[in-house]
């Protein structure tokens, strides 16, 4: 996995050393359930979890530059469409609010159009996780539309997931400096 690298941020490659890091936005009581997963009851799982994310190989651990602690996760998954990819994104709470993973998800954006040339690049979120839909507004992606009754989380909620996305033709446009107002969403 590529290094990707923006003014505050370093995305690199996830290693074992990083399950501390990772347990502690991992098991917030408000983390995990906006991402549609259960809070980490212990670091084992947060240990188990990491293997797997290492072994994937499609999810950057987000470091602070300042500070050289693993902050969050974004990743790129594969989907049906071979020249497309979903986003998903998670942030250790105390970091929420200073634009971390704006830049980091444009970050993943240019990585995505500029230098692996996919066709489009989708990401979602629950109705109610109104921060990710503001990071979503914020790099310029466009809504498709609610799926409803899309997912089961871990609790046996069914949840609608509001889905976006963006086209190569519309990064090379500029979308990502010209973000969605919040008026023109759901």
């Amino acid at each position: 996995m590529k290094t990707l690298e923006t003014e505050r941020l370093r995305l690199r490659a996830w290693n074992t050393d990083d399950a501390e890091d990772m347990f502690a936005y991992a098991s917030s009581p408000i983390v995990g359930p906006n991402a549609g997963w259960e809070p980490h009851a212990s670091i084992d799982i947060t240990k188990e979890y990491l293997e797997q994310t290492i072994k994937d190989d499609d999810t950057w651990a987000i470091v602070l530059k300042e500070t050289s602690h693993v902050i969050g996760s974004v990743g790129m998954h594969v989907t049906r469409v071979g020249s497309v990819r979903e986003i998903g994104y998670v942030m250790h709470p105390d970091h929420w609010g200073n634009g971390y993973m704006t830049e980091a998800v444009q970050a993943v954006l240019r990585y995505a159009f500029e230098e692996l040339g996919l066709s489009g690049v989708r990401v979602r979120h629950y109705p109610f996780n109104l921060r990710s839909k503001s990071v979503i507004l914020r790099c310029g992606f466009r809504y498709d539309g609610t799926l409803r009754m899309e997912t089961q989380r871990y609790d046996g909620v069914v949840l609608d997931a509001c889905v976006y996305s963006m086209t190569r033709e519309e990064w090379a446009c500029g979308a990502s400096k010209h973000p969605v107002k919040e008026t023109e969403q759901p």
